[in-house]
């Protein structure tokens, strides 16, 4: 099969459509051909050499697939050959072929086409496992996600929304925010004019926000906690505004506060079977239902796998990016 391989650590140029082995399945895992995968920080950072793959996992960059089942292990006995499916991976999404645990496989939604089904996997399993799972959001709840443009702000503002939440986003253009609005957002903030943490202050009558998912890391560490209200969860989930910063403790006694961090690539397979099955059962029926939507901004063929993550580095895309093999 052909696959995208990191021939060195560094820029875009790197990443060289490649013939490679196929990839051989275990009793408890499927083969999908790819119909599409989609772009995810993760792998610009694994192709400058940040972010090495768990081990076993596939060389190639990719943490989530759609396509059609080609063979499935003798242990299971969910899926079968013709299925159309998309996927959680640990790697190998950049490729013709990919081999999964049955368990991290999804079916396509229904009203979703198959291709646009490579854009839900990774987000939902993300968002869900992060502001639901484990911080709890619910229903009347305020939350504040930020990069509300990106692939992860814009599955989490539909998501949220469809569970009654008032939802407020940052971004840096006009355009993300007008963006953000149609999708729901009922708060739009743009950062590079507004200080966040006023304007939450006053669209919550001084209380702050329940629930915060954050991709920045240090740089907005305080100010997300001035932001938050009385037993309000701080989500980090990325590290764009560095990892190190010095933080005023008492406002996490002051207001009960919570702070977690998590990744979902390195978790191990039983942790993601179990992200999986919730996401399913409680994601599933929103997009069945046509109340979250894919959001794809573009797609480029797999050859042009260093052009798409150009586009990504530059930031000027809203949703998601797909590579087509």
């Amino acid at each position: 099969m052909k696959a995208i391989v990191i021939t060195a650590a560094g820029g875009p140029e790197v990443l060289q459509l490649q013939e490679v082995e196929d990839p051989q399945i275990k009793d408890d895992e499927v083969l999908i051909r790819i119909a599409a995968t989609a772009l995810n920080r993760a792998d610009t950072l694994q192709r400058k050499g940040l972010y090495p793959p768990p081990k076993g996992a596939s060389p190639y960059p990719g943490l989530e697939c759609s396509g059609t089942v080609e063979a499935v292990g003798k242990n299971v006995s969910r899926w079968k050959m013709g299925d159309q499916v998309c996927a959680l991976l640990g790697g190998g999404g950049y490729a013709e072929k990919v081999a999964v645990p049955a368990a991290h496989v999804l079916p396509v939604p229904h009203a979703v086409s198959l291709k646009d089904a490579a854009a839900f996997p990774e987000v939902a399993c993300t968002v869900w496992s992060t502001v639901f799972m484990m911080s709890r959001l619910s229903k009347g709840e305020t939350f504040l996600v930020h990069g509300g443009s990106s692939g992860i702000g814009t599955f989490a503002i539909q998501i949220a929304k469809y569970h009654g939440v008032r939802v407020f986003v940052t971004a840096g253009s006009e355009e993300k925010l007008a963006f953000c609005k149609d999708l729901g957002a009922d708060v739009c903030i743009n950062y590079k004019t507004e200080d966040f943490v006023a304007r939450v202050k006053e669209e919550t009558g001084g209380q702050g926000v329940n629930v915060i998912l954050d991709c920045m890391g240090a740089s907005y560490y305080s100010r997300n906690l001035e932001s938050l209200s009385l037993d309000g969860r701080l989500f980090i989930i990325g590290f764009m505004g560095g990892t190190s910063t010095e933080v005023n403790l008492a406002p996490l006694l002051a207001k009960r506060l919570t702070v977690q961090g998590a990744g979902l690539r390195n978790r191990s397979p039983e942790n993601k079977a179990v992200i999986v099955s919730e996401v399913e059962k409680n994601v599933w029926a929103a997009i069945e239902a046509g109340k979250v939507k894919p959001v794809v901004y573009k797609s480029f063929p797999l050859s042009e796998a260093a052009e798409a993550h150009r586009l990504m580095e530059s930031s000027k895309h809203i949703g998601k990016i797909l590579l087509l093999p």
